[in-house]
């Protein structure tokens, strides 16, 4: 055995030669590589849907902001009405108290139907932004929740002392609709929805 020998068990080892191109672990930047799950990389994210709850109550603001167009609509024919009825016990009577009540009490309906109509406006707003708003839609979904509820809960009071039934079924839907509102935003279905990463 000579000192040459390939095969000598007590020499150097033998080079290797190198590893062709494409062989063995990648070394790309990076290395080692990142597993897939959902979100990265963002061709492998899956699609996030909205929550049960959350669906249920953006159809209920678009409800919600169907009465209120309904209400606005008709206080401001009723308020155009008020007004004529003033106007015409001006045209007969002269002017009086009672013209001038008239006046005043259709420039607060009118007042009220504004205000429904710019309340629709607002639950329209939140429930489209449901799809890519973030918590300061959901802070004001749930406030305006709950002010809802709120509001059939005034309305229940005043339902209970009138003793009238079609006041009571108004008051349980406006309390239901807020709570579930409110409701949709606390869960923590709702709080993710509202913090989820988007790409």
């Amino acid at each position: 055995m000579s000192y040459g020998d390939p095969n000598n068990p007590y020499g150097p080892p033998p080079q290797q030669p190198p590893a062709a191109p494409g062989y063995g672990y990648p070394q790309a930047p990076g290395y080692p590589q990142q597993p897939a799950y959902p979100g990265y990389p963002a061709a492998n994210m899956m699609p996030q849907t909205m929550p049960g709850l959350m669906v249920t109550a953006r159809v209920l603001l678009y409800i919600v902001a169907a009465v209120q167009i309904l209400i606005g609509v008709i206080a401001i024919f009723g308020a155009a009405t008020v007004n004529d009825a003033s106007n015409a016990g001006e045209d007969t009577f002269g002017n009086n108290g009672f013209s001038n009540i008239g006046h005043a009490s259709a420039g607060i309906i009118l007042v009220v139907a504004l205000l429904f109509l710019a309340l629709a406006g607002l639950s329209i707003t939140l429930g489209v932004k449901f799809t890519r708003g973030g918590q300061g839609i959901r802070i004001t979904t749930m406030v305006y929740g709950i002010l809802g509820a709120v509001f059939g809960v005034l309305i229940l009071i005043g339902a209970a002392s009138a003793g009238s039934s079609a006041a009571l079924v108004w008051a349980l839907l406006w309390i239901g609709f807020g709570g579930i509102m409110a409701a949709a935003m606390i869960v923590p279905s709702g709080a993710y929805w509202f913090n989820r990463p988007r790409y």
